[in-house]
């Protein structure tokens, strides 16, 4: 039975979900008009790469200073001054014309956008623990979401021929006015790992001091983490090359692939949360891994496009409640380190990014892009072994019996 719950937690909720949706829609204007960056600032071939590597490894710089910022300010903190910044950047990159300004840009976005992503997760965490029921999967839908009107603003600049600017800037003056708005309502937790409302009732001595974040302990969430985003950017860098080269579709069938993904991730984390709620996160981590291992198997072994275009759907419902319930795993075994664990854990997103994509490559141009299907699929497939590292503690949550207000949830 749900249960009404203080409006300053439900506007905290709503206020991170339209970050987590700027978020998505500016990382998309950013991904998908790579081939229109290259062209306005004549970045060759050869040097393209190195720009595109540079921005996750910034990235993960991003999350480590974020990691220290956060023992001085609040997260809400720099999440309310980073996302205009992240905003700001990305104009900047639509207006200038000389290749240094693209390298300044595109190093400024790397490493806000790792301040960016640590500091939602950290908020996202601790809300989950004062909300006392699964909710961190629907942040990552309203990502999803944005993302999907992101690319689709993208498709429109590129079919109707506008310049980046004129793409970037109306996104912008929308996106900066709406999330410095919402940061009214940003929510953090009190020290100890505790949020506000919830506070009384807690140990006498405070648990004001952080509790030690042991990397053995994080490992095995950090390898799925970073499995899952060599899964991840496995479909969004090589799904149109694979079903057009490999599975001979047309050129306009070969662009649908990505977007199924992204329509098949928002769906499968508009509705995951209730899974966690019922199953327990263990039960869905698997469940997932399993479907996403399978939409690989397909992909491998597809004879045409259409199997190819089911196995991509299958990757999408699989891979889309991983990366968010190892942010909340992380928040469950740290409770009161939540917000380091978390800056720790957000640099094997870019990890991941930065090898899946090259590795996929350079396997399918050594051996054959069919075989190289096979290696996320092995990788993802390996969060089975972690599985348990996704369970609740103790006092945690599980299946058919959360509480309404918890505090020992990540």
């Amino acid at each position: 039975m749900d249960v009404a719950r203080p409006q300053a937690l439900r506007q905290g909720r709503a206020a991170l979900e339209v970050s987590f949706f700027a978020q998505g829609a500016l990382f998309a204007l950013l991904v998908t008009r790579i081939p229109a960056i290259q062209d306005r600032y004549g970045i060759s071939d050869g040097l393209l790469p190195v720009f595109l590597a540079a921005v996750p490894i910034l990235a993960g710089v991003g999350s480590v200073l974020t990691e220290q910022l956060v023992k001085r300010v609040r997260p809400s903190v720099v999440l309310r001054w980073v996302q205009p910044v992240v905003g700001l950047v990305l104009a900047g990159l639509g207006a200038g014309d000389r290749v240094w300004t693209a390298a300044v840009t595109l190093a400024l976005f790397g490493v806000c956008v790792g301040g960016l992503d640590a500091s939602m997760n950290m908020l996202g965490v601790s809300l989950q623990r004062e909300w006392g029921q699964s909710i961190m999967l629907g942040f990552h839908a309203a990502y999803s979401l944005g993302g999907i009107v992101g690319a689709s603003l993208a498709w429109s600049g590129a079919h109707w021929h506008f310049a980046l600017f004129s793409l970037y800037g109306p996104a912008v003056l929308v996106l900066i006015p709406l999330t410095l708005t919402a940061s009214r309502w940003y929510r953090d937790q009190q020290p100890g790992g505790v949020s506000a409302d919830v506070a009384e009732g807690r140990s006498p001595d405070g648990g004001g001091a952080a509790q030690q974040v042991v990397m053995r302990m994080l490992l095995p969430l950090c390898l799925v983490m970073a499995f899952a985003y060599i899964g991840d950017s496995t479909v969004s860098n090589w799904s149109a090359k694979y079903l057009q080269d490999t599975l001979h579709s047309s050129d306009q069938l070969s662009t649908v692939p990505y977007a199924v993904y992204m329509v098949t991730t928002l769906l499968g984390r508009a509705v995951g949360d209730q899974g966690v709620r019922r199953f327990g996160a263990v039960a869905v981590v698997r469940v997932g891994a399993v479907v996403a291992m399978a939409g690989f198997a397909v992909v491998a072994v597809a004879p045409g496009p259409w199997v190819g275009m089911l196995g991509f759907t299958l990757l999408g419902f699989g891979l889309c409640v991983i990366v968010p319930q190892t942010f909340a795993a992380a928040g469950r075994m740290f409770p009161e380190g939540s917000d380091s664990a978390i800056a720790r854990l957000n640099i094997f997103n870019y990890v991941g990014f930065l090898v899946g994509s090259p590795l996929v490559g350079a396997l399918g141009d050594a051996w054959s892009y069919r075989g190289a299907m096979v290696v996320p699929m092995v990788l993802v497939g390996a969060t089975l072994l972690y599985a348990r590292s996704f369970a609740a503690g103790p006092g945690g949550y599980g299946v058919g019996h959360e509480r309404p207000r918890a505090v020992d949830v990540g």
